[in-house]
């Protein structure tokens, strides 16, 4: 008897129709490398935005504590730091920083992106923009230091060749194998996982080069030499950014992993305890000399706690952490005091937060090494932060006297009396309240039309009456 197989043609077509889909969904399923490498790219691109908001930090901290009359001056050249640095970054320093290299001293590769190929693996281009952001920070701490006497002109170049080739070079030592290569501190097992030397004390040693060749600020001494204070003239912008600044280092620090995982749960621990401890040792120390609780103090303390965990972020524990910050707190406020007393005019502190700081952090990555301490490592964290002292200040000291020979490094002291704003870039950042200024702090500017005063020998303007 012969069986009729009518049926079988609807239900093959019916089984092909309901599997298929599977199939291909099955097909197309990401796997779990997909996942996390996907994760990876969003956790290093968030980061860079977080590391890039960092600028507008800067810039506040830096108009805060200087004075009215030049805050146009330091939004530009925070401004410029970012634009300039990224086409330096772009077409030079990317490339000697992470390029190919034989002996670990210098990239040969990699400039203009040309590693990135259209259609190859665009990893380069998430990690380039992590970086640049990083070159831009180490740029704008020398500004802060030089604040309030610097030409602009003279300021586009330096951001330029800080950006170009200083930085790189300092940074491919110690992190070149981030992409391919690696540097020679980094094959001795130098630890700086985010960047205390790296970013901060580069640029902290740039800014004391640059502060020693420029001289300080008129009316910052008087006639015995001895120090006297030149007010900001907005703390309330400068607790903002440091607020800024101190949610920016959740990017900058653990978003150094470059990868989406648990370990960033450790690194944004220590990283707010170490800047919380900092800032409560800032202010007790300086309450403790000064006999006032000093907010400008206890705000630079935060910074210096938060340079101070940037190398040892990711291998000390958060007790380590608390001392780190601790210890971060009671530096920062001595070097302020010291780099005062010795003659160099650091408007912001950024010597003592970023130079000072930046060394204390690379020691104590070895220090508190959750694995144990080593004096070997200690010995090659110290060498680190040596180089960079010496390769930074050698190299900028240079630039700085080779442009203060050239096109000039400084303003004339009567655009200096009456502010950078007006003289610069014909702008006021407060046209509807400029007063003539005494001898610090004020709003700033004399109003257009105003006398000038003539300089005392102290340097401090005296304000003609009008005729």
């Amino acid at each position: 008897m012969r069986v009729k197989r009518t049926w079988i043609l609807p239900v093959a077509f019916g089984l092909i129709t309901l599997g298929l889909p599977l199939v291909c969904r099955a097909a197309d399923e990401p796997t779990v490398a997909d996942v996390q490498k996907h994760l990876d790219y969003v956790w290093t691109l968030v980061a860079a935005a977080l590391v890039f908001f960092m600028q507008a930090g800067f810039a506040c901290v830096e108009a805060g504590f200087t004075r009215a009359k030049n805050t146009v001056n330091i939004m530009m050249k925070n401004l410029m730091d970012f634009a300039v640095g990224s086409i330096a970054f772009w077409a030079i320093g990317f490339g000697l920083m992470f390029g190919a290299t034989a002996g670990g001293w210098i990239g040969t590769s990699g400039f203009f992106l040309s590693d990135f190929k259209p259609g190859g693996d665009p990893w380069v281009l998430a990690f380039w923009m992590f970086q640049v952001v990083f070159a831009a920070t180490a740029a704008t701490i020398v500004s802060g230091a030089m604040a309030e006497r610097t030409k602009f002109v003279s300021y586009l170049v330096y951001s330029f060749f800080i950006s170009a080739y200083i930085y790189p070079i300092m940074g491919g030592w110690a992190w070149g194998g981030l992409f391919h290569g690696g540097g020679w501190l980094e094959k001795m097992g130098f630890i700086d996982f985010a960047g205390s030397t790296v970013v901060h004390s580069v640029g902290g040693w740039a800014a004391l080069a640059g502060a020693i060749v420029l001289g300080p600020r008129i009316g910052k001494y008087d006639s015995k030499g001895k120090p006297r204070a030149i007010p900001g003239h907005n703390l309330p912008l400068a607790t903002i950014g440091v607020f800024i600044l101190w949610l920016g280092w959740f990017g900058f620090n653990p978003g150094s992993t470059t990868a989406g995982n648990t370990s960033i749960a450790m690194i944004f621990v220590n990283t707010n305890l170490a800047a919380a401890a900092g800032c409560i040792s800032a202010l007790i120390t300086i309450w403790i000399i000064g006999k006032k609780p000093d907010l400008a103090m206890a705000l630079n303390g935060a910074l210096a706690g938060l340079v101070a965990i940037t190398a040892p972020c990711n291998n000390v524990s958060p007790t380590s952490a608390v001392i780190i910050g601790l210890i971060g707190g009671v530096l920062v406020v001595q070097a302020v005091l010291f780099i005062d007393r010795i003659g160099v005019d650091d408007p912001v502190g950024a010597v003592s937060v970023h130079a000072v700081n930046g060394v204390w952090g690379t020691l104590a990555a070895a220090i508190f090494d959750i694995k144990g301490f080593s004096i070997g490592q200690l010995g090659v964290q110290a060498l680190g932060a040596a180089t960079a002292f010496v390769w930074t200040f050698s190299n900028c000291y240079v630039l700085f006297r080779i442009l203060k020979a050239t096109i000039g490094l400084r303003v004339s002291p009567e655009e200096e009396i009456e502010g950078l704003d007006v003289n610069e870039h014909g702008e006021s950042a407060y046209p509807d309240f400029a007063t003539v200024s005494g001898t610090s702090g004020g709003m700033g500017s004399f109003p257009p039309g105003t006398p000038k005063g003539k300089l005392t020998p102290s340097g401090v303007p005296q304000p003609q009456p009008s005729r």
